[in-house]
């Protein structure tokens, strides 16, 4: 694991040499990264053996119980990822038989994603098992989880309202 106190040393060290520069973004994103391996960590024996990885399940677990048709457009906006890269994901899972594609009548260029009986079995084996390894995780947090829901709720609509800002 990360030592905390290295984290703290390498921020100090940073103000120190370069009492200008603003350094207190460093004390966020380190939690974040912190938080995100942390997360990775817990969910690595689950795919160990899995037929998807992360990034895949990522993909299917909105399409699971989907109560309107999803386009990859859609599905890149829901999830904050590039088109191509959600194109490039689909293609491959398509490929292996775990979903299709169907033509969207009110538009050609787009096609609306299903997930085929052998992605819903796939999707239904791994993800529960994800959701308890982060349910152990977060088991720690206690009654402060609502609090730490609020914070990191807050955090990431103020990064996004920033980037969604024209550039000064």
């Amino acid at each position: 694991m990360t030592n905390p106190s290295l984290r703290s040393r390498t921020c100090k060290l940073w103000r120190e040499h370069n009492p200008t520069l603003d350094t207190s973004p460093m004390e966020v994103v380190a939690q974040v990264k912190r938080i995100s391996a942390l997360l990775e960590l817990a969910v690595e024996p689950v795919y160990n053996n899995a037929d998807l990885t992360v990034a895949e399940v990522e993909l299917l677990v909105p399409l699971r119980y989907a109560d309107e048709a999803v386009t990859a457009i859609r599905l890149a906006e829901l999830l904050g990822m590039t088109r191509a890269g959600v194109s490039k994901n689909l293609a491959k899972l398509e490929r292996r038989g775990l979903l299709n594609r169907a033509p969207n009548p009110t538009d050609g260029r787009s096609a609306f994603i299903n997930l085929t009986d052998a992605g819903i079995r796939a999707i239904d084996h791994v993800f529960p098992r994800e959701l308890d390894a982060h349910a152990q995780l977060l088991a720690g947090l206690g009654p402060d989880r609502d609090k730490v829901l609020v914070a990191l709720t807050h955090l990431a609509e103020a990064m996004e309202s920033q980037l969604s800002r024209p550039a000064e």
